[in-house]
């Protein structure tokens, strides 16, 4: 196995890695950056981002990503395909094996690894993925204002998202598993009051239905095995994230659902050098915007650290 010295590791692109990138390629450190398994992360699967500032025209989500990884490049980032395997954190050297045949040791490391949707499994959610179909209503409800949608899901996210949805959409459909929601009394407060939800209960997604967009969903009753189609132009999927920290596991202290823990208003982890930035710490807000804010304060804080030690 061969191996190689780094000052600053990058571990996961998407809107955090790059920004943590571009701040500490300016600052001098030389970073290296492992773009992981889906280089630019969960906006290389989204179709049109309208959200984030200085696209005033709004742009494509794999576009804005190269914008971001070229001006990463541009101040001497050293933007890598590869796919971290192990880690070891126990040193003051930081020790990553990268596609199980290359060890890399830096003494600071930031994680921006993110997080992945957690899909139903349908073949058509896939194939309409970015055609109607989406895991972000913040993101994408705006497209879908005076329409109909569902939206599945039954905790605290569905039913906030249910939510947002209802003050955009004509009509929100919330397909639920069960005969109760699973979010807190507010939120399930929140939900039926708004006369424009109509809950399905006991119901789960048999087919999103549409060619080359959403045009509806068919829907089964897990009671009477009946099925009926409800017509919607967007379908959003709420059940939950999963953060992609697995191979950080025996290090770095996690909550109860694998969102790394950082410090309070900064990026620091349990172990030294250490950083986590992105959706791989951020359960709440999710957004592209607040996950850029997060990589910004990661390389500042791999930046002070270094220099604390005297090796920047």
């Amino acid at each position: 196995m061969n191996t190689e010295k780094v000052n600053c590791l990058i571990i996961g692109s998407g809107p955090a890695g790059y920004t943590a990138a571009i701040y500490a390629a300016r600052a001098g450190m030389n970073p290296v950056m492992y773009q992981g398994l889906q280089p630019g992360g969960q906006l290389t699967i989204t179709n049109e981002v309208e959200n984030f500032p200085g696209y005033p025209d709004g742009v494509q989500g794999p576009q804005m990503m190269q914008d971001f990884q070229k001006q990463a490049e541009r101040f001497g980032t050293d933007v890598r395909y590869g796919i971290v395997t192990d880690v070891d954190f126990s040193g003051e050297e930081k020790k990553v094996v990268v596609d199980g045949s290359h060890e890399v040791y830096s003494p600071v490391v930031i994680i921006s690894t993110g997080a992945s949707a957690r899909w139903l499994g349908l073949e058509s959610e896939q194939r309409l993925n970015g055609h109607g179909v989406s895991a972000c209503a913040v993101c994408d409800g705006f497209f879908f204002r005076g329409q109909e949608v569902a939206i599945v899901g039954g905790g605290d996210t569905a039913c906030e998202e249910a939510s947002y949805l209802a003050k955009l959409c004509k009509k929100v459909y919330m397909i639920v598993r069960r005969h109760e929601l699973r979010a807190s009394l507010v939120m399930q407060k929140r939900v039926k009051a708004m006369e424009n939800i109509e809950i399905l209960w006991d119901s789960e997604t048999d087919e999103i239905l549409g060619g080359h967009e959403v045009e509806g969903v068919r829907v089964r009753n897990r009671r009477t095995d009946e099925t009926r189609e409800v017509s919607v132009k967007g379908f959003f999927v709420a059940i939950g994230h999963q953060p992609n920290t697995g191979i950080f596991k025996d290090f770095l202290e996690m909550d109860e659902n694998g969102y790394i823990q950082t410090e309070r208003g900064s990026t620091k982890t349990n172990v030294e050098g250490v950083f986590a930035c992105g959706d791989a710490q951020d359960h709440v807000y999710r957004q592209a915007i607040t996950a850029a804010g997060t990589g910004c304060m990661a390389a500042l804080d791999a930046e002070r650290y270094l220099a604390d030690k005297g090796l920047h």
